[in-house]
């Protein structure tokens, strides 16, 4: 199992989460991205990045919202086709 970040972090990007996540597995393109994103082969389910979210964007996979379920693929996806999560992302919540 691995964290999810999902939509309450489109156009925040507060990043407490990346200042306690011991593994640096957090990560976005500054300028280029509207969200962060957790990488599921660097993550190491230690949860320090759930409370850290100022904006209850982080989920444990298991426990990410049905409305949100989308968001698990995308975090996923950011790590091969950074242009194309950015267009879902846009698709899902335009600017």
């Amino acid at each position: 199992m691995t964290y999810t970040i999902t939509s309450p972090c489109i156009d925040v990007q507060d990043q407490a989460c990346v200042e306690v996540c011991p593994v640096d597995c957090i990560h976005f393109d500054e300028g280029d991205d509207r969200m962060l994103y957790i990488n599921p082969d660097e993550c190491i389910d230690c949860g320090a990045c759930e409370p850290a979210c100022p904006v209850t964007a982080i989920f444990a996979e298991d426990d990410v919202p049905a409305g949100e379920a989308a968001y698990k693929e995308i975090n996923v996806l950011w790590y091969s086709d950074k242009p194309g999560v950015r267009a879902k992302v846009a698709a899902l919540k335009p600017a």
